[in-house]
This record gives C-alpha cells, sequence and structure tokens, in this order.
C-alpha cells in the first residue's frame, strides 16, 4: 500500500512537472512571436517614414513645381 501511494505521488510530480515544463515552453513561444511581430511593425514604419520622405523631397524638386 506505501509503495503504491508513492508511486502514486511520483506520477502526479512528474505530470506536474511535464506541465510547468510545457508552460513555460509555450510561454517563451509567445514571447517570441510577440517579439517578431513588433519587429516586423518597427520595421514597416521605418520603410513608411523612409518613402514618405522621399516623396516629400520628389515632390519639392524645382521641375515638379514648373
Amino acid at each position: 500500500m506505501l509503495v503504491r501511494k508513492e508511486q502514486n505521488l511520483n506520477d502526479i510530480q512528474t505530470e506536474v512537472f511535464d506541465l510547468l515544463v510545457g508552460y513555460q515552453e509555450e510561454e517563451q513561444i509567445n514571447r517570441k512571436k510577440r517579439a517578431s511581430k513588433r519587429s516586423l511593425a518597427a520595421r514597416r514604419a521605418i520603410e513608411r517614414h523612409f518613402e514618405e520622405k522621399q516623396l516629400h523631397d520628389d515632390i519639392d524638386e524645382p521641375w515638379f513645381n514648373d
């Protein structure tokens, strides 16, 4: 009886440990996804800024205003 209780306790501890490890791995993946999304948004904003700046510079060309 005592051996069976210890086995059940070990099984429960193993299951809890597996759940925690799985949760941590999932959180790490989610953090990486969020970081990738932020990086992509920043890159797009920078590209948009330079495109708008180039357009503004092109519109200010003297030949365009004639």
